[in-house]
């Protein structure tokens, strides 16, 4: 039986909720990490307050808390760049692979994987924008989990430009399984793992064209006109 349009949105958005939970830890360490430098210096200053004061401490201990309480602001005002919304930002390439990277790089690594990313793809080289930055994160994410989840033996996955407006994501085998007792515990079970399909359906909801094969991904960073 064919999928009715409304099973294939619930199974879109059910790939797209998998993808952030994926990135929640690397989002909440983002979060929590100028939490403990506020908690700490805000102890410094109890114990200065305790003490003699001194101007120039508290003026220093001070503008580090402001400078972590606007990090952790700008982390909190960045959940919305996950929203679907279509005042959505606008992104250039080069932007979208450091921040997909940054934030899936840590868990690839407990695995054993790499991520390397083809030198056009440098900021310096990269300035046109594309619509809907939020939807091409969950694109270039979906496309990092199916090679993680789908790919045997995987060692490394590269990613280049395709053309102007495009990416590849190639994955290739390492020389041998990892050695790291903790490589596989961050791949997700069976039954969430991203296949083809969930990864073509996350497509068709977004509204971009893929091209997807057993070791490489291809996808456009312009949504596909709808089919008539």
């Amino acid at each position: 039986m064919k999928a009715s349009p409304g099973a294939r949105s619930w199974m879109a958005a059910g790939v797209r909720h998998e993808l952030l939970t994926r990135a929640l830890p690397a989002l909440r360490h983002d979060m929590a990490a100028p939490v403990s430098v506020i908690r700490m210096g805000l102890l410094v200053l109890k114990r200065q307050a305790a003490a003699t004061p001194d101007p120039a401490n508290w003026t220093e201990r001070l503008s580090l808390i402001e400078d972590q309480v606007g990090l952790l602001a700008s982390g909190v005002h960045s959940l919305r760049a996950w929203e679907l919304s279509v005042g959505d930002e606008e992104i250039t390439r080069s932007e979208l692979v450091a921040q997909c990277t940054g934030l899936m790089r840590v868990a690839f690594e407990l695995n054993g994987i790499g991520l390397l990313v083809a030198e056009e793809l440098s900021p310096e080289r990269d300035e046109m924008r594309f619509p809907s930055g939020a939807a091409l994160r969950y694109m270039l994410l979906g496309a990092l989990g199916y090679l993680h989840d789908t790919a045997p033996r995987l060692g490394e996955i590269s990613i280049e430009a395709d053309g102007d407006e495009g990416l590849s994501l190639v994955a290739r085998r390492g020389e041998s399984e990892p050695a790291d007792p903790l490589a596989g515990a961050h791949r997700a079970p069976r039954a969430l793992a991203i296949d083809a399909i969930a990864l073509q359906s996350l497509a068709e909801g977004l509204g971009y064209a893929v091209s997807v094969e057993p070791e490489l991904v291809r996808f456009g960073l312009r949504s596909a006109p709808p089919e008539v």
